[in-house]
C-alpha cells in the first residue's frame, strides 16, 4: 500500500525496491539521482498516481546541494532519468519489473528569465507499480544525498538506508559483481577488483561515512586468494559523531574532501550559490576591479552581475566549485554586460 505522506523538507522517502533497484542501461549521474530524490519528495504520497507533478526553477535553487540549474542543465538531467532502466526482481511474485522511473517531463519556460521556469513531470509506470505495491520504505536523509558527489556513493547510500528499517539486519554479503551493479559502474570500467575496491566502493564508502549518520565498513570474503563477496556492514553513529557529520553538512562543501582525507589546509573557492557578491571576498573585489563599469563610472549591480555569472556556469555546466572558478570569474567579468 503506497505510504501517504506529505513532502518532507530533510528526508526522501523512497519504495525500497526503487532503492535497491538495479540500473542495468546508462546509470544516471550524481547530478540526476539528486533530481530524483527532489521529484520524488516532492511528489510525496502521490508518487503512485498518474499525475502530472510540478516544481519551479527557483525551489531547485534554492536546496543546499543542488547545482546552479538551468534550463539546458535540468535538460540534460532529465535526459539522463528517462534512459535510466530500473530492474526489480520480485521474489515473491516470481516476476521481474522493467521499465523507467520517468514518463516525461516538461519544461515551461515562458517565465525562465525570473527563475519560474515551470518543470512538469510524469512517472513512469514501472515506478508508480512499485509505489503502489510497496510495504517497505527507505527513509533517507536529503541533506546527506545532496552533499554526495558521486553517483556510486548515492546508490551505495539509498541500498543500505532502505535496510536500517529491517529488524536485525545490521550487514548484507554481497558478489562483487552484485556490487558493481547496485553502484551503477559500467561494464568494462575497473575491471581489476583492487580499482573497484579502492576508486568506487572504498571512495563512496568514505564519503558516505563523512556525511551520513551511519558508518559503513566492507569486508572481503575470500576463497584463497579469490575474493567471492563483499559484506557490507553498517553501525549508527554515536551523538557526538552524529553532531560532527551535522556541523559537517552545515559548512561549504569547499574543502570537504580534503577534510575527508586529512590534506587540508588552503581551502578551494567556491563561488557563492546565492545572493549578492557584495563583500564576499575575492568576488567582490575581482567584479570592482575587472567589470566594465556603467556610465558615470559606477559598479554594476553585484547581485545580478552574481545570478548571471551562475546561470552563465549552469549553461556551460561548470561547477562552482571548480579548481579554476576564480579565474573563470575574472575572466567572465570582463566581458561583462549591464543590459
Amino acid at each position: 500500500m503506497l505510504l501517504t505522506a506529505p513532502m518532507m523538507m530533510l528526508k526522501t522517502v523512497l519504495p525500497a525496491e526503487v532503492a535497491r533497484g538495479v540500473y542495468i542501461e546508462n546509470p544516471p549521474s550524481a547530478e540526476a539521482l539528486k533530481l530524483m530524490h527532489l521529484l520524488i519528495a516532492t511528489a510525496g504520497g502521490r508518487m503512485a498516481e498518474d499525475v502530472r507533478h510540478e516544481l519551479r526553477l527557483a525551489s531547485i535553487k534554492s536546496i543546499t546541494g543542488m547545482r546552479n540549474h538551468s534550463r539546458a542543465t535540468l535538460r540534460k538531467l532529465f535526459i539522463e532519468l528517462a534512459g535510466a532502466v530500473m530492474v526489480f526482481d520480485d521474489t515473491d511474485a516470481q516476476c521481474e519489473i522493467i521499465g523507467g522511473f520517468l514518463d516525461r517531463a516538461k519544461l515551461d519556460y515562458r517565465d525562465e528569465d525570473s527563475d519560474n521556469l515551470l518543470v512538469a513531470w510524469w512517472f513512469g509506470g514501472a515506478f508508480r507499480e512499485m509505489a503502489e505495491n510497496s510495504c517497505h520504505w527507505a527513509i533517507m536523509d536529503r541533506q546527506t544525498v545532496f552533499a554526495l558527489s558521486s553517483k556510486y556513493s548515492i546508490l551505495l547510500f539509498q541500498y543500505v538506508a532502505s535496510l536500517v528499517n529491517l529488524n536485525y539486519v545490521t550487514s548484507k554479503t554481497f558478489t562483487v559483481s552484485e556490487l558493481r551493479t547496485i553502484m551503477g559502474v559500467p561494464e568494462g570500467k575497473m575491471n581489476r577488483f583492487a580499482d573497484f575496491r579502492r576508486f568506487a566502493l572504498e571512495a563512496a564508502i568514505d564519503e558516505i561515512n563523512q556525511t551520513s549518520r551511519m558508518t559503513l565498513t566492507a569486508t572481503p570474503r575470500k576463497v584463497g586468494r579469490t575474493v567471492t563477496g563483499i559484506t557490507i556492514a553498517r553501525a549508527e553513529k554515536e551523538p557526538e559523531r552524529k553532531r560532527d557529520t551535522k556541523r559537517e553538512l552545515d559548512r561549504p562543501k569547499t574543502g570537504r574532501k580534503a577534510r575527508r582525507d586529512g590534506t587540508a589546509e588552503t581551502p578551494s573557492l567556491t563561488f557563492p550559490e546565492h545572493g549578492t557578491v557584495r563583500d564576499t571576498q575575492p568576488w567582490d573585489r575581482i567584479a570592482r576591479d575587472t567589470a566594465p563599469r556603467l556610465e558615470g563610472g559606477h559598479v554594476p549591480d553585484l547581485r545580478k552581475l552574481a545570478d548571471a555569472f551562475r546561470k552563465w556556469c549552469g549553461e556551460k555546466s561548470i561547477p562552482l566549485d571548480a579548481t579554476s572558478i576564480e579565474k573563470t570569474f575574472t575572466t567572465w567579468c570582463k566581458s561583462y554586460s549591464a543590459r
